[in-house]
């Protein structure tokens, strides 16, 4: 890529940031400047991949409950709110070449926005082609409020479902849409790992074969973004303590400068504690002015 057409691709996104001199990760950034998402593998071992896809499976179940609308997909099966079911996961939340990527494109304080399995089961149709944070309404062309991995726990192949990448999508202004046939799917073996911008166009594609196709996805948000996800009422407080603390920081437990996110004057972790103690009890009809927990 040249220099020009560098600078140009970082102007439209509004970005500040230098390049990281990881040779690694600035092709990362580079790509994704270019496309709107990028491939990235070696992220996972084949033991990881069948931790993932064993977990999948218990969490599943004899008796599974399918998408409730077309978008969900009809036949397709999806598990939400990883981290409050198991913490097999949870390294998913944290690779560092994904982090980096976030940490190029998102202000310092982004969140985590959603976890969740996505199981497309044989027949299922093509999901309309959308881009993840078109629910801010803001006019594009613009740098994303959104991050999100998707995760290939079986292969990705054009017949079973392959996450389709429309390239370039990111930078489009408000009115362009794309056509079936700009969408790429980005096929990839197992552990495969596709990273992309909320800005830019996909959807899961058809399943043709005999076989259901498991995947899993982590999304990111800008700070100042509500999560899809409401992450304060989707994951037990109680489970907080086995949780990675970088993880939680990233669900909202956590103040950003100078202090945004505070409880009655506390830090939030021990507001959420003083939720659980408050659900044991009766309602306290007067409660203090001021906030004394330790």
């Amino acid at each position: 890529m040249s220099s020009a057409d560098l600078d140009k691709l970082l102007g439209l996104i509004g970005a500040t940031k230098p390049l990281p001199e990881d040779p690694v990760k600035r092709a990362d950034i580079e790509t994704v400047l270019k496309d709107g998402y990028v491939v990235l593998d070696g992220l996972l071992d084949e033991e990881d991949v069948k931790t993932l896809a064993d977990e999948v499976d218990r969490m599943t179940g004899d008796d599974p409950k399918f998408g409730r609308k077309t978008f969900e997909g009809w036949a397709t099966i999806r598990i939400y709110s990883l981290l409050n079911k198991t913490r097999k996961f949870d390294k998913c939340c944290l690779f560092d070449r994904v982090l980096s990527l976030n940490n190029f494109f998102m202000l310092e304080g982004y969140g985590l926005s959603a976890t969740s399995s996505i199981q497309i089961n044989p027949g299922e149709k093509a999901q309309l082609i959308h881009y993840d944070d078109g629910y801010t309404y803001l006019p594009r062309p613009r740098p994303p409020m959104s991050t999100a991995i998707m995760i290939a726990i079986d292969e990705f192949t054009v017949e079973n479902g392959a996450t389709r990448m429309v390239p370039g999508s990111h930078n489009w202004d408000s009115k362009r849409v794309p056509t079936p046939d700009q969408a790429v799917p980005v096929v990839g073996k197992p552990g495969t790992v596709v990273f992309f911008l909320g800005t830019t166009w996909h959807g899961g594609g058809p399943n043709t074969t005999d076989k259901p196709r498991r995947a899993a996805t982590v999304q990111y948000c800008q700070p100042y973004i509500r999560p899809v996800e409401n992450q304060f009422l989707a994951v037990d407080p109680r489970r907080l303590p086995e949780i990675p603390d970088e993880i939680v920081k990233m669900m909202g437990y956590g103040i950003l400068k100078p202090f945004i996110g505070y409880v009655d004057g506390l830090d939030p972790l021990k507001g959420a504690r003083r939720m659980v103690d408050w659900l044991q009890q009766p309602l306290d009809a007067q409660p203090p002015a001021f906030a004394t927990m330790t």
